[in-house]
């Protein structure tokens, strides 16, 4: 990658100092990006896939080498240089021997820094061809198949893990994609089920006049067919756990027999009126919303509310973007090792990493895993996934840094952090268009040069 098309984030709290070094970086065609603590840094490199990163050890609050040991857990591409004080070289070489590239000492002059910078990217470039993802995913960032390192999966990984110890029955929401079955199938491994079955039935998968003895399981002579007796999946979940996929499907009739289910823990095989007791844990999974589907009448809320005892979201994957290159090295080796021959190990450029964290995934993580997976298949001797090789629709999307647009979590926003980072967003493509040029990117943006040169100062842009 050309160096002037390098995204750079400078880690310091000396102002003077951090604002300094950026403005010359900038010069030499690197795109800055600066951040004041350790706090800060983090959050940028949730949000952006930066190719380097030049971190102070000492920041107040989250040091350094948290920094470092964040980024590269997330990005093992990244390069990592380290500022230090000459006290604290021992430091510097632990932090080198955690992943960073090399350090300089402070006071430095410029070029020296230049030139560490540059040997550490003319190193990654000629090891990159061989180079494997260093950083393995651990298993405190999965359980059962899921991956994510976000607040919002760390706590859906907990919950998953208490609920599990359980029996009550569990409704499961989220978007297509999303990972529903593997959550449930975490819920019966991780539980005293777990040496019985799972068992998973799709009632969107099945026409409905099959679905009932699909369910119940029939006797011989029941209909047109049914030639000897059959056990139906809630016989085949018994002491185990039966998943029954997108339950808003179902009709009312056989809602009600579900409902009896739930409360008496027995059922009627189709064409037989001899109740069988059964020992099951029921999991059901829906993307529609029961709530609303009971308040127009076409969901049962007596079962609902039976169905409804622990209810389990799963986020979609545009509302934790710092989970994809988590999932992104997943999928390429889980899915590289699955190929025939296998797949020797494969990396993905900043670049694609960026443009893959800017796109919404409507399909979620299945359409995610669909696109390592074609891009594995159809490039069989490629060491590294490059922009080039993704889908046309991924590669539309915009990878700038900064604030993206997406639907209101349910957990709601900052909304002042996020104006700011819409703010900064802006003057950053006014700044790049005019090609650091302040009057016209005042013109631009419909203010004064004074108010745009307050604005930088304010929102830390160069």
């Amino acid at each position: 990658m050309a160096e002037e098309s390098k995204h750079l984030l400078l880690v310091d709290d000396e102002a003077a100092l951090r604002e300094a070094v950026a403005e010359r970086l900038g010069d030499h065609g690197f795109l800055v990006e600066q951040a004041a603590t350790g706090e800060d840094a983090l959050r940028r490199l949730a949000e952006f896939a930066f190719d380097i990163l030049i971190t102070d050890l000492r920041l107040p609050g989250i040091d350094g080498r948290r920094v470092i040991d964040a980024a590269l857990d997330r990005y093992p591409d990244l390069i990592a240089i380290v500022i230090t004080g000459y006290g604290t070289v021992k430091d510097a070489v632990d932090a080198i021997k955690q992943g960073a590239s090399d350090f300089v000492t402070k006071p430095f002059q410029f070029d020296a820094l230049l030139h560490v910078l540059r040997s550490a990217i003319e190193q990654r470039r000629l090891k990159s061809e061989n180079d494997y993802l260093r950083a393995q995913l651990q298993d405190r960032y999965r359980i059962g198949g899921i991956v994510g390192q976000s607040p919002a999966m760390r706590a859906l990984f907990q919950l998953l893990e208490t609920v599990a110890a359980t029996s009550s029955t569990v409704l499961i929401t989220g978007e297509t994609g999303t990972g529903k079955e593997l959550a449930a199938r975490a819920i019966h491994h991780n539980g005293p089920r777990r040496g019985a079955r799972f068992v998973a039935l799709s009632c969107s998968a099945i026409p409905e006049t099959l679905l009932e003895a699909e369910l119940f399981g029939h006797v011989r002579g029941a209909f047109t067919g049914a030639v000897a007796n059959r056990q139906g999946r809630l016989e085949q979940a018994n002491r185990g756990t039966l998943f029954l996929d997108e339950i808003g499907t179902m009709s009312p009739a056989l809602q009600a027999k579900l409902l009896r289910v739930l409360q008496e823990r027995e059922f009627e095989r189709v064409g037989d009126s001899q109740p069988i007791k059964v020992d099951v844990r029921v999991i059901a999974a829906t993307h529609s919303d029961l709530a609303k589907m009971v308040a127009d009448g076409t969901f049962r809320e007596d079962l609902f509310y039976r169905l409804n005892v622990i209810p389990i979201h799963l986020p979609p994957l545009r509302e934790r973007r710092e989970d994809i290159p988590l999932l992104v090295q997943h999928f390429v080796q889980k899915l590289g090792s699955q190929l025939t021959p296998p797949r020797t190990p494969v990396t993905v450029s900043q670049e694609a990493m960026r443009t893959l964290m800017a796109y919404d995934w409507p399909g979620n993580a299945r359409q995610l895993e669909n696109v390592i997976e074609r891009i594995l298949a159809l490039n069989p001797g490629r060491a590294q996934i490059d922009v080039g090789d993704l889908p046309p629709e991924v590669q539309r999307t915009t990878s700038g840094p900064g604030f993206t647009l997406r639907p209101l979590p349910e957990r709601g926003v900052n909304l002042e952090a996020e104006m700011r980072e819409v703010e900064r967003t802006l003057v950053r493509q006014a700044l790049d268009r005019t090609k650091g040029n302040r009057r016209q990117a005042a013109d631009l943006l419909r203010v004064k040069r004074t108010t745009l040169v307050e604005k930088l100062k304010r929102l830390g842009v160069d």
